[in-house]
């Protein structure tokens, strides 16, 4: 990496992506801000009948945050993190652009058919088209 100041990581349940671009940010002494983007709630809340309609809601995200955490202080790192609700791209995009970041890093993953989204078909091409930084996919 060359020269960049602020790192946004972008991840979707692969710990690889994570461990991978907070090793990249710290050889650069990087800002790293972390964030996971969970589906919007379109249902009617009132007629469900769950007790904690907030964990349910969260798409695990909490789970998730404390293993950005756990993950991060094992990698001697400190991260910010951000939980989004939203459209995946879009949000990826306006995080990166909000947090003044240089550089997106994203996961991808090989299969025999070529490229598998971790983060949903197009996703990451959908990044890349839309950022305004450079966007660097790591293999997971």
């Amino acid at each position: 990496m060359k020269g960049y100041r602020k790192v946004l990581i972008a991840v979707n349940g692969s710990g690889e992506v994570l461990e991978e671009g907070l090793k990249l940010a710290q050889d650069e002494k990087c800002w790293v801000t972390v964030v996971k983007v969970v589906p919007p709630n379109e249902g009617d809340i009132n007629l469900v009948g769950i007790k904690n309609i907030g964990t349910v809601l969260d798409s695990g995200a909490s789970k998730s945050i404390a293993e950005i955490k756990s993950t991060a202080k094992a990698e001697g790192a400190l991260v910010k993190t951000r939980v989004e609700e939203g459209d995946v791209y879009r949000k990826i995009v306006e995080v990166a652009d909000e947090e003044r970041c240089d550089l997106i890093i994203m996961g991808a993953q090989k299969v025999k058919r070529g490229l598998k989204r971790l983060f949903g078909v197009n996703i990451v091409e959908k990044v890349i088209e839309s950022a305004h930084c450079p966007v660097l996919v790591v293999g997971a």
